[in-house]
């Protein structure tokens, strides 16, 4: 595997130290995942910039960790598996939903289940979405714009994923208590 820099505010290239440093002081650590996105400054701002439209859509804060978590989990990411485990933590999501996305299954949560499962349906058909998929996650009583509003989610948690494997992204100490291990491996 190659060796991407764990880059501090100080080792940072100069246009990501100023991101780096505000979330530094806004979460009270530094993800290792923003550590090394910050390699690529534009992938860092991508990233952030995305986070924050995700963070306006018409999902609630439960819905939009429940999707980062699903996906996360079917694409194979432990960093971000445990990062959105507090996520959705923070969010109040039923403590035995979060362990049945941790275990790739869906929440009993109605609401909850119709969101896990069209977000990981569609990073699973690559976003062909099959009709009864879409008719499903409608009938859950979602519109049109949220489903959409899931490929934003698709889309952040890509950026993320994908740079925690090319770049194998270790674990802050900060999440070691919510370490994950692919149950598929």
């Amino acid at each position: 595997m190659t060796d991407f820099t764990l880059h501090t505010v100080d080792s940072a290239p100069q246009e990501a130290k100023d991101r780096l440093e505000n979330t530094q002081k806004q979460m009270g650590f530094l993800p290792n995942l923003f550590a090394k996105m910050a390699e690529a400054p534009a992938l860092l701002e991508a990233y952030q910039t995305l986070d924050g439209i995700y963070s306006r859509t018409s999902l609630t804060a439960a819905q939009q960790q429940v999707a980062l978590l699903a996906i996360s989990s079917v694409n194979g990411c432990s960093f971000c598996v445990a990062a959105h485990t507090a996520g959705a933590k923070a969010a109040k999501v039923p403590e035995g939903d979060i362990e049945k996305l941790r275990e790739l299954q869906n929440p009993d949560d109605p609401k909850l289940n119709a969101v896990s499962r069209f977000a990981k349906h569609l990073v699973e058909a690559r976003g062909w979405a099959k009709d009864g998929e879409v008719q499903a996650f409608l009938d859950a009583g979602f519109k049109k714009q949220q489903l959409l509003e899931l490929v934003i989610a698709v889309s952040l948690k890509t950026l993320s994923n994908y740079t925690n494997h090319i770049a194998g992204t270790p674990l802050n100490d900060e999440l070691k208590s919510l370490e994950w291990q692919d149950p598929r491996t």
